[in-house]
């Protein structure tokens, strides 16, 4: 008997009538013989309407509060499908994410998990029950309902996976797999059979949507079998895990693009050891993510660097350099928006010379500047103007030769929580 995760975000639980197919779905996997544990996020827009009704009351949404009153749509989510499968004739029994065992630090709105210990769980399990848990959810070490912020319902999934020793974590979406890129820009983007745990982190931490970094980050370090496929249909997903064969032929196997991208300068700073530590120190206490960092040149004794952050982080960002000015005068800082982050992911380029420069060529075809450049040994990423997103990935999509004449698009937004 195998022990499956079956995680359903929240188009998948989005309406009554999608929930009995979930039930369904759930009740068919354990038919055949498995023990299942559901993970379940919010229905549809619940999140964001207990947000819009907090905002009414109090425009600054208290942190603690804000966790406490967010966590309430997993709940309804877990006890509506426990419902429902009960209706098909199956035990099932719902746990909140602390129920289950989850511990979480004190951070509100972003916590992350420090301990997992599953025993109800496991004993509903030993009952032959069907185990419905809140995602996205904990308890930390005083008693506070904690959330795990963007992507906890993939996390929460991936982590039980692992503390109770799963054969497989299936995430069901809206689309049925993952993709070479973006099928709603690229018609025929491939949906690719499997790929390995460092490919979809670095497409996950790019932009790819399908899955929450931290899940991939879980899932790898535990070495928990993820797959991916759709709440709609029984298509075949894709398999994320350690060694995947690499197609032939294929250098790059997947491209992503992330909007949420804002570039800050620093200019006119002294050259001098330290101030690098001094800027991104600062940068990081205030839990402000640095992604890209270019230094520029050295004139005079002073330097020009430039870094990339959220779009998101972008003001508290410029805050917090203003707020060391004193201790580390500069001339000028600015700042750019309207850009895009474009990726090309694949393990086969560690063999293959020239894959940045293919990259740089086909952005130059295109009549693109390319402001940043970063990469690994499994990716490249260019910080570009934005006009010409689309044009861009359809012609990188071609000149890696991901093309296929498969239709690929299957559904709407994906699920993130």
């Amino acid at each position: 008997m195998s022990l499956y995760v079956m995680k359903f975000g929240g188009s998948s639980v989005g309406d009554t009538e999608r929930m009995k197919r979930v039930a369904k779905r759930v009740v068919e996997k354990q038919s055949e013989g498995h023990q299942c544990v559901v993970v379940v996020s919010a229905m549809g827009d619940t999140t964001d309407e207990l947000i819009d009704q907090a905002k009414l009351l109090n425009e600054q949404l208290p942190a603690r509060e804000l966790d406490m009153l967010m966590t309430t749509g997993e709940q309804i989510s877990i006890a509506l499908l426990s419902m429902a499968i009960q209706q098909l004739g199956h035990e099932a029994v719902s746990f909140t994410g602390w129920q289950a065992g989850f511990r979480t630090e004190s951070d509100f709105g972003r916590a992350r998990i420090t301990d997992i210990q599953p025993q109800r769980v496991l004993d509903a399990l030993s009952s032959n029950k069907i185990v419905v848990v809140a995602g996205f959810q904990g308890m930390s070490a005083e008693g506070d309902i904690t959330t795990l912020g963007r992507g906890g319902s993939d996390t929460t999934a991936v982590a039980l996976a692992a503390a109770i020793q799963a054969d497989a974590c299936e995430i069901y979406t809206d689309v049925d797999g993952i993709y070479s890129t973006d099928p709603r820009i690229v018609k025929v983007a491939r949906k690719l059979k499997e790929i390995s745990y460092d490919e979809m982190l670095e497409l996950a931490n790019l932009g790819a949507a399908v899955l929450h970094p931290r899940a991939v980050e879980y899932a790898k370090h535990n070495r928990v079998p993820l797959i991916v496929r759709s709440s709609f249909n029984h298509n075949e997903g894709t398999v994320v895990k350690e060694d995947a064969v690499m197609e032939q032929g294929v250098v790059v196997s997947g491209i992503a693009y992330d909007k949420n991208v804002a570039r800050i300068s620093i200019l006119g700073v002294a050259d001098i050891p330290g101030v690098l530590a001094k800027v991104f120190g600062t940068l990081a206490a205030a839990k402000i993510d640095v992604d890209i960092i270019v230094q520029s040149g050295v004139e005079a004794g002073k330097a020009d660097f430039s870094f990339t952050v959220a779009l998101t982080d972008r003001e508290a960002a410029l805050k917090t350099l203003e707020g060391i000015r004193t201790e580390l005068p500069y001339r000028e800082v600015t700042s750019e928006e309207n850009l895009v982050k474009v990726s090309i992911v694949g393990a086969g380029m560690v063999s293959h010379p020239g894959v940045a420069a293919q990259m740089f060529s086909v952005l130059a075809e295109q009549g693109v500047s390319i402001k940043m450049v970063s990469t690994s040994e499994i990716k490249v990423s260019c910080v570009i103007e934005a006009g010409k997103l689309h044009e861009v990935i359809q012609a990188l999509h071609t000149a890696y030769n991901l093309d296929t004449e498969e239709q690929a698009f299957v559904g709407g937004p994906k699920d993130r929580r």
